[in-house]
């Protein structure tokens, strides 16, 4: 397959996402449970392409499993403290532009010093959290939902590790265009 070909693949694919409806956003206060929370990550095309991607820069960067540890730890904090209401302003267009920098430092087979990168995954994984934290905020729902983000973080991170290069690249453009279209219509 061409690399023009992929590309357009890609981008295809990518539009195809978009056109899902944003379901993990309105309308969880009839079921918080942990299902609710489970579902969620996946459901949301925002949160499912950012996991995935923090996931897929860090099997990319071949290094330990720092950033999706950080991620979730501080997707945690970030849950707590919208769980007790503290929200971040332009938290919606925040969390589409980490679809975009994530997809960006793929793109560019970004290598960040270990630290910087782990601090960038988790200003990302606050912002996530706090909008799942406002969103689910029962217990039993931060439990499902921390399970779904580790699974698509270990998902990305598998395919982080096996795609090649050229593969890599042009996923990480594809989760660029998306995140700026996220941004457009957050």
């Amino acid at each position: 397959m061409s690399a023009r070909l992929m590309t357009k693949t890609a981008a295809v694919a990518a539009l195809c996402l978009l056109a899902l409806p944003a379901m993990a956003h309105p309308g969880h206060g009839e079921s918080v449970g942990f299902l609710a929370g489970f579902a969620h990550p996946f459901t949301g095309i925002d949160h499912l392409l950012a996991m995935l991607g923090v996931g897929i820069w860090g099997g990319q960067q071949r290094r330990g499993l720092g950033q999706s540890a950080t991620f979730l730890g501080m997707m945690l904090l970030g849950a707590l403290a919208g769980m007790v209401g503290l929200t971040v302003p332009g938290l919606e267009t925040g969390i589409a532009a980490t679809v975009a920098l994530v997809g960006l430092a793929i793109a560019l087979a970004l290598a960040l010093p270990n630290w910087l990168g782990m601090g960038l995954v988790g200003l990302f994984a606050l912002a996530h959290g706090n909008a799942h934290g406002q969103e689910l905020p029962a217990a039993s729902a931060t439990c499902g939902f921390m399970l779904a983000s580790a699974i698509l973080l270990a998902a990305g991170r598998f395919t982080g590790q096996v795609l090649a290069e050229r593969m890599l690249r042009v996923a990480g453009v594809a989760l660029t265009a998306a995140g700026v279209v996220l941004m457009g219509i957050a």
